[in-house]
């Protein structure tokens, strides 16, 4: 590689003069980084939008201590049993035996609470 030349204008801006060659090589490597970039770029958002269906850090914390999924993610919302039972119209006792693993939900009633939770129903499954 020629070594460059740099012009100073009247105004005090400097100006690098280099060949041809090395200006089409400095574009082609811009080029490719950029490819390199939206490549990058793509495999992010790809990753983000599947991310989707991976638990709240909060909500697997929770259910590593024990809890059922239910209680961890309604924990997580900053629920009460009672205004849950209130949005949905499911008991608030019947509530507690499925936070507490007593009883199952029926796929309407994991529906119901998947929705006044605004998680997936697969979260509660």
């Amino acid at each position: 590689m020629a070594t460059p030349q740099i012009i100073r204008t009247p105004g005090g801006e400097e100006l690098v003069v280099i060949t041809r060659a090395e200006y089409d090589a400095l574009l082609h490597r811009a080029d490719h980084e950029a490819e390199e970039d939206a490549d990058d770029i793509a495999v992010y958002d790809a990753r983000k939008a599947e991310a989707v269906d991976i638990l709240p850090q909060a909500v697997s914390a929770g259910v590593l201590r024990g809890e059922s999924r239910l209680k961890a993610i309604r924990h997580w919302r900053g629920e009460t049993q009672l205004y849950l039972s209130f949005k949905t119209g499911i008991g608030q006792g019947y509530l507690s035996d499925l936070e507490n693993r007593r009883r199952a939900g029926t796929p309407e009633t994991i529906a119901k609470l998947a929705q006044a939770l605004d998680v997936p129903v697969d979260w509660l499954s």
